[in-house]
């Protein structure tokens, strides 16, 4: 069968189950009630996934006397919190890269603030004894062509510059951390990043928050926000929720601030997980240090090993329905998965042989600047924060800071910043939406094709500060 699947690589994914591997767990929790009638709060939590939680849970650390209800469509960590990849990033910008280009001026601090909201993360799994399989392993980022060698030998540079410490790995060192034919050079990072168990982690959160009186109510979803006296009222199927303030936090899902939808697209991003890897088949890979790992081409991977040694293996298409089209149907797209399959098997034909058990895709909120970004509605009695473009699992709990800062009227380093103070450029309407997502993924697949050599449309793209990304 080793053979078969060396020839076929889809052959490997035949036996594997279509829902996502971190939701096929016995310790996921039963829903709350959905909300039924009125309810009243100080402030009222719109979402249950990261940024929701985080945003209840650090409202009653700030002021346990405050009434919080959260509302959720269906149940906590059910889409993008409980189906990503577990990479927990100190980067609040996609990326030292990405925030050099953009915010040049604020970068010391956005790292600083950064590592100071990764080391909170840790500490509140610690205080509220959330067991999520946290590994502070680092992340290993990998050049797979000659171009990125190139590029990789720079950002190194530029991230020394402003007092980082990453270490450039030439092929023998990469080759040496993980064994791949693929890999050319790789840059380290050995303490930016931690892996988790993602939906163990919402559920954590979830937990944490019930504890410390937190309302919930899942299978609630909310349909509109209006004002109402001194108040927000959120309106859901079976009741309403009025209360002094509202976050919102609802990641790829249409916005309740009609004004906001047009800088969000959904995007699908799919992934896979293999079976547990024998002793044997871990020696013949490597891997020792359990780096969460990535390569860098501008359809990427990301991949790492999970508490049981499966290798999670996702991300390269990052697929946009025409119209923001949102659809449990969308979840599976084996033309995807067939790709993956065969992109693992070449990035390590030692693992000939190995299945996969589970496969799924889930949509993730892409804005035009790869990271959050954060407003006000209703008079300041409303804030939210969208566009964590696949790099949420930590930087939500800073988002949620925001939120917080903006709702009770603070002034804070964090609102100062001029990432928190400005918006990324829209989405133009449809059908030009589309045909701009869809052109600038056929030219970045063809810079991966042609030694990184970016055509006019990305340039141009460059020069106004837009892209498009997973």
């Amino acid at each position: 069968m080793s053979q078969a699947i060396a020839a076929d690589p889809a052959r490997a994914l035949v036996h594997a189950e279509p829902v996502p591997f971190w939701l096929d767990d016995p310790a996921r929790p039963a829903a709350a009630p959905a909300l039924a009638g009125d309810e009243h709060a100080d402030l009222a939590v719109v979402g249950g996934g990261y940024c929701g939680l985080w945003t209840a849970l650090l409202a009653k650390e700030r002021d346990p006397g405050r009434d919080v209800v959260l509302v959720e469509a269906r149940e906590a960590g059910w889409a993008a919190s409980g189906r990503n990849g577990g990479f927990c990033s100190s980067s609040l910008t996609h990326g030292f890269g990405n925030g050099l280009a953009r915010w040049p001026g604020e970068i010391a601090e956005l790292e600083r603030l950064g590592t100071r909201n990764l080391d909170g993360i840790e500490d509140a799994l610690r205080r509220y004894g959330i067991d999520c399989d946290w590994e502070r392993t680092g992340e290993l980022n990998v050049a797979t062509r000659p171009h990125q060698v190139r590029e990789l030998r720079d950002e190194a540079e530029e991230m020394r510059r402003h007092g980082l410490s990453p270490e450039f790995l030439d092929i023998e060192q990469v080759r040496a951390e993980v064994a791949s034919p693929t890999y050319l050079a790789g840059l380290l990072d050995r303490d930016g990043t931690a892996l988790v168990n993602p939906a163990r982690l919402a559920w954590g959160l979830r937990a944490a928050c019930l504890r410390l009186g937190v309302r919930i109510y899942e299978r609630t979803p909310a349909t509109s926000l209006s004002t109402r006296g001194a108040g927000v009222t959120v309106t859901t199927a079976y009741g309403r929720v009025t209360a002094r303030r509202v976050a919102l936090a609802t990641n790829a899902f249409p916005s309740l601030v009609h004004r906001v939808r047009p800088y969000v697209v959904p995007v699908y991003d799919y992934a896979m997980v293999t079976e547990p890897l024998t002793d044997d088949q871990l020696a013949a890979i490597g891997w020792r240090n359990r780096h969460g790992m990535s390569d860098s081409g501008s359809q990427f991977h990301y991949y790492r090993l999970t508490a049981d040694n499966r290798i999670l293996w996702g991300g390269y298409d990052a697929v946009y329905h025409y119209g923001s089209r949102v659809s449990a149907d969308l979840d599976q797209r084996p033309v995807t998965f067939r790709v993956l399959a065969g992109n693992f098997f070449r990035t390590f034909p030692q693992l000939e042989g190995v299945r996969f058990t589970h496969t799924w895709g889930g949509v993730i909120d892409t804005c035009t600047r790869f990271s959050a970004f954060f407003g006000t509605a209703a008079q300041g009695r409303a804030a939210y924060a969208l566009g964590f473009t696949g790099l949420g699992v930590g930087a939500t709990r800073f988002a949620a800071q925001v939120i917080l800062d903006r709702l009770d009227g603070l002034d804070t380093p964090r609102t100062r910043l001029a990432m928190v103070r400005t918006k990324p450029v829209p989405f133009p309407p449809e059908p030009l939406r589309w045909l701009g997502i869809e052109l600038t993924r056929r030219s970045m697949a063809s810079a991966d094709r042609n030694g990184g050599r970016r055509n006019l449309w990305l340039r141009t793209m460059d020069t106004l500060g837009l892209g498009f990304d997973s």
